[in-house]
């Protein structure tokens, strides 16, 4: 969590440990615990504590025990839409990349979006700048919202079997009508367009591997983009040697994505605690290592264009690098270096720090380029 002593400081003594290994003993003495999803927040780590507020500056929750929270007393918070832009940002490199290795045209695609809230509705944003077409599905949205939304849903089915790309953006919940864990098995990669994209940036356990592997083995799936892995960070190095980009779930590990999580669970603290917040982050931040970029776009493809663009920014490809460096066959080593990969990952900024300067560029690529969240000269 960045500047996680600097903010939370203002409020108490901050004791500052890796986040896997948090233990009972850890916080007998704390009345907040401020975490990632690295950190199981349950029974079995906070009875008998005095803990009674718990931020995770995620925007899943799959790995606080909420139920529990509430039959003891314990307020907790989350961090909706904190690093969505990031996964936005990140499945567009990913679009790109893929496209560009295997020399296809995105414009024109249909890409199926699994879950459109913060972050699904900034990928449909970014896919719409990048001249793709959108099924859109989320049934408790369906349900609840889609005449305020002004939004179009389709099922499930018909998403699957329209899309030249399928992407999920749903939280992890094992109950309920709406439940995803598993959702991605046998069944549902029996009704994908063949041939299809498959990305994952969302949950792991929203994925059955084998039936994935599968899927690949037999074409129906022609391509696999993996940021969120089943058994994390012990991932399988089968589902790693078949996928096209695979990434130590770092999709929304961006920057600004995290400091903003810092600051949200922050504010929540200080509200728990009835006090106002007196650390705010700017002038802390370090300025963009990628402030400014010229290019001739002469005889450039827009798409190719784009994807030299956005590689100078964020390089997708290197973060598969170093996943597949420490891919090892034994399981406590490739969890390690994959935890090890997250803990250090180098600093991203987001697309909106850096301004784009063009010559021989078309109104199409400026207009995709201020749509992706790049600044462009008046």
């Amino acid at each position: 969590m960045p500047y996680a002593r600097e903010a939370f400081s203002t409020l108490g003594d901050v004791f500052l440990k890796d986040g896997r290994a948090i233990t009972a003993s850890d916080v007998r003495d704390a009345t907040i615990l401020a975490i990632r999803s690295t950190t199981k927040a349950d029974r079995a780590l906070l009875e008998g504590s005095p803990v009674r507020f718990v931020g995770t500056a995620t925007i899943g929750t799959d790995h606080l025990d909420t139920a529990w929270f509430h039959s003891a007393g314990i307020k907790w918070c989350y961090a909706p839409g904190c690093n969505a832009n990031s996964v936005a940002e990140y499945i567009t490199a990913a679009l790109l990349c893929i496209a560009n290795r295997h020399c296809f045209t995105l414009e024109g695609k249909t890409i199926g979006i699994v879950g459109v809230g913060n972050v699904g509705k900034l990928v449909a944003g970014k896919a719409a700048a990048l001249g793709m077409r959108a099924l859109l599905n989320d049934p408790p949205r369906e349900r609840s919202e889609q005449s305020a939304a002004g939004e179009s849903f389709v099922s499930l089915d018909r998403l699957l079997a329209e899309s030249d790309i399928v992407t999920l953006h749903v939280p992890l919940t094992k109950e309920g009508t709406d439940k995803t864990y598993h959702m991605a098995d046998k069944t549902f990669f029996a009704k994908v367009k063949r041939g299809c994209i498959f990305i994952n940036a969302a949950r792991g356990a929203l994925v059955v591997t084998n039936d994935l592997l599968a899927a690949l083995d037999s074409g129906i799936v022609s391509h696999a983009m993996i940021d969120t892995w089943e058994g994390e960070p012990a991932y399988r190095r089968d589902l790693l040697e078949r996928a096209d980009i695979g990434t130590p779930h770092i999709a929304g590990h961006s920057f600004e994505g995290k400091v903003m999580g810092t600051v949200m669970v922050y504010r929540a603290a200080c509200s728990f605690l009835g006090v106002e917040p007196s650390w705010s982050p700017e002038r802390l931040l370090p300025a963009p290592s990628v402030p400014e970029i010229e290019k001739d776009i002469n005889d450039t493809k827009d798409e190719k264009a784009l994807w030299e663009i956005v590689r100078r920014i964020y390089d997708i490809e290197a973060d598969d690098r170093r996943l597949r460096e420490g891919c090892l066959a034994d399981d406590k080593a490739r969890a390690a270096h994959f935890d090890l990969l997250r803990k250090n990952y180098p600093e991203r900024r987001e697309f909106r720090f850096t301004r784009v300067k063009l010559t021989h560029a078309s109104k199409q690529i400026i207009a995709k380029l201020a749509a992706l969240g790049f600044q462009l000269p008046a």
